[in-house]
């Protein structure tokens, strides 16, 4: 069997627009995942994520390139011929069948034997933590269980591939965090290839293998949730993970990966880089709200003065929003660590802002 499960070759795709100009969705993606993974794809509405899980699925064809899944050309394949299946924000669960009809439908349409679709469909049910529910109507399942049923649905025809497209989007804060942990188990047990698509940052973290972070068509970066989140490639990456601070300014110095940033109030910074950045060149440093710290901390090499213009309380954290002397804002998360944690600052206080140049990255796009 081939290393990856699902590749995607410069593949692109455009469609007319509503004026009859030509609309690209995905530009030249080339994408390789792995076989047994849990991949996500992550980004904005309007970024290509979902039109890209379309033509893995067969419901869309690329424009250009091709997608491979475990080193078989799709070329012209239609859905049904793809060992794949598709689990949809919308379960479309037959409101006239009953679970054990809904998740053996599909191994009726292919005439399985139906001592062989009972059987299938009872595992599958099992699988998904609802067993001896084959005779129980839709109505009666909260939405996490349709959820499941969903899931057993699209497994039990035992694809090399399942497709997820924001399957938890239609569930309740609480009940979606326990379905991210549920659904990430269940890939494990079954062991088969997951790619899901999501809008949401946390999601995608919780979850996933590694992510595909896209924006305009085009894949920004792929790694783990590690390497996403500590080690962007690129401001929008850092922007859209997470929070991010953003000081502007130029590069002065730099001595393998140790940079110093020129800020426009004539302060320094001293960072890190992955690439050699050429003195002059205009740049953003990026650190995260939790990496800064009111006072000096350990001896940091970086000490900004500022004013707390804002101080919410948040119960785990306190978030505290200063304003640099260059009217710059930044955002600061301490934890609350000890019982009875109070505030280190209240608005107005003069602070000093600390944080260490490995938490501090440099972005040159």
């Amino acid at each position: 069997m081939a290393d990856y499960a699902v590749e995607l070759r410069n593949v692109s795709k455009r469609f007319p627009g509503p004026s009859g100009e030509i609309v690209t969705a995905v530009r030249n993606v080339t994408m390789q995942i792995r076989d047994g993974e849990f991949f996500s794809m992550l980004g904005p509405s309007g970024c290509g994520k979902t039109t890209s899980l379309r033509m893995i699925a067969g419901f869309e064809l690329p424009t250009e390139g091709d997608v491979y899944i475990h080193a078989k050309p799709m070329g012209r394949t239609p859905p049904f011929q793809r060992p794949v299946n598709t689990v949809f924000q919308n379960y479309a669960l037959f409101p006239h069948m009953t679970i054990g009809e809904n998740v053996g439908f599909g191994l009726q349409m292919d005439r399985v034997p139906k001592d062989e679709i009972v059987k299938r469909v009872k595992q599958a049910l099992e699988m998904v933590r609802l067993p001896g529910y084959e005779k129980r109507r839709t109505r009666q399942l909260s939405g996490g269980q349709q959820q499941r049923v969903a899931l057993a649905r699209a497994l039990v025809k035992r694809p090399e591939v399942l497709l997820l497209d924001e399957p938890l989007g239609a569930l309740d804060l609480k009940l979606r965090k326990e379905m991210q942990l549920e659904l990430k188990k269940l890939q494990r047990e079954v062991g088969i290839t997951f790619i899901y698509v999501t809008h949401d940052q946390e999601e995608a973290l919780t979850m996933s293998d590694r992510i595909a972070v896209m924006s305009g068509g085009v894949t920004l970066q792929v790694g783990n949730a590690n390497e996403i989140y500590e080690r962007p490639n690129c401001k929008f990456v850092a922007d859209f993970i997470g929070e991010t601070n953003f000081l502007n300014g130029k590069i002065s110095e730099q001595n393998g990966n140790a940079v110093t940033v020129a800020l426009p109030s004539g302060l320094s910074v001293h960072a890190v880089s992955d690439q050699k950045v050429a003195n002059g060149t205009e740049v953003s440093v990026a650190i995260r709200p939790e990496k800064l710290h009111l006072g000096n901390k350990d001896g940091a090499a970086n000490q900004l003065s500022g004013r707390v213009a804002e101080v919410v309380y948040i119960g785990t954290d306190t978030h505290y929003n200063v304003r640099l002397p260059s009217n710059q804002p930044v955002r600061v998360r301490e934890q609350n660590s000890l019982p009875g944690s109070q505030p280190l600052a209240a608005e107005g206080d003069e602070v000093t802002v600390s944080f260490s140049a490995q938490a501090a990255r440099v972005l040159t796009e």
